[in-house]
Parts: C-alpha cells; structure tokens; sequence
C-alpha cells in the first residue's frame, strides 16, 4: 500500500471512532439487540456510500457550494435531529414491547441512520475536502474518491461492530427499565446538542 493509502487509513480511523451521532444511534438501537444496530450501521454506511458517490462525480460540489442547497440540507438535518432528540427526551421508552405500535420497526433504524446521514452536510463537506488529498495522480480520480468514501465505511461498521458487541454482556442491564428511560434521555440529548451544532454550522469547505 502506498504511503497515501496508509495516512488515509489513519486518519479516516480516527474520524471513525470520534463519537458523534451515529454513534449514539447505534449504541441506542443496540439496546433493542444487535440486529437493530447492524441495521442502523448499514444505514449510516449507505448515507456515507451516497454522498461519496455525489463527490466522486462533482454533484456534491455542486450542492455544497451553492448556498441555498447547503442552507436547506443543513435546516433539514438539524430539524430531524430536533425532531428525533425531542421526542426522546418527552417520550422515554420503559420497555421495547410497545416498539411496533410507536412505529419502531426493525427498518426503522436503516432508515434513522440513512437520513441522517444524507441530511448532514457535514458529511459531504468533510469528503469534498478531505478525500481529494489522497487520490493518486495516476488514477480516475472519481473512481478513487468513491474507494476511498467505501472504505471510510467499512471502517465505521468494524467499528460500530466492535460497539455492538460491546453492549451484548449488558444485555440484561441494558432492559431495565430505568435504564432505557435513562438511555433514551441521554440520546436524545444528544441528538439535540448535535442538532444545535448543525444549525449553527455555516462552514462550507
């Protein structure tokens, strides 16, 4: 591997393991069990593959540097992570049993961690001017970038399935009801502090 390659792989690692929202989201859904988190992992992950392939052919260029787009993209973000923090916060759960009439279905976390991701702008701004630093001169340089934002998200899923498998010796801690009310409201804080961060973002690469 090229000495490129490798800094990439360094510093992509770093990024992965920062906590942020995604993680959050993973950790909460792998209250549920690991089938769950995997399902919001693989969301994340296909958000992420999404916006590499929006940078590897310049649309997400074109999006980020208008600023209309970047605006819209990063109200709505920040709106859905209101919405999902809030109603965390008001409306702790004390068991899973009532998941599927609340809406909670098993593809429910895939679609959490999807839109999520395509609504975060940040994700497109980090890879519109990150990626473009390690991508050879003798190579297609929109096939490479999309390389590299696959290979950002192999290394979140190692990562979130080292998380998952983290969580499952506490499994039965985790099913109490204090603690998933507790979980919940601790989430959704999250979501909520990381929403604010959004709103407030006005970078642009």
């Amino acid at each position: 591997m090229s000495q490129t390659f490798i800094a990439y792989l360094a510093a992509a690692f770093v990024l992965t393991i920062t906590p942020g929202v995604d993680t959050a989201l993973v950790l909460r859904a792998a209250t549920q069990g690991s089938v769950r988190a995997y399902l919001a992992a693989a969301g994340v992950g296909l958000g992420c593959l999404v916006w590499g392939a929006l940078v590897a052919v310049g649309v997400g260029a074109l999006i980020l540097a208008s600023p209309l787009a970047f605006e819209i993209l990063k109200w709505l973000g920040a709106a859905y992570l209101f919405w999902l923090g809030l109603n965390l916060v008001l409306k702790p759960r004390r068991s899973f049993e009532g998941d599927e009439t609340r809406g909670e279905g098993m593809f429910t976390w895939f679609r959490r961690g999807l839109i999520g991701n395509l609504l975060n702008p940040k994700v497109g701004v980090f890879y519109v001017s990150f990626l473009p630093q390690f991508v050879p001169q003798d190579v297609s340089a929109g096939a490479y970038t999309f390389f590299l934002a696959a290979v950002h998200v192999l290394l979140g899923l190692v990562w979130c399935t080292a998380l998952i498998l983290a969580t499952q010796p506490l499994g039965r801690l985790l099913r109490r009801p204090s603690v998933i009310a507790g979980i919940d409201r601790l989430t959704g804080c999250i979501f909520l502090g990381f929403g604010v961060r959004l709103a407030l973002w006005s970078e642009r690469g």
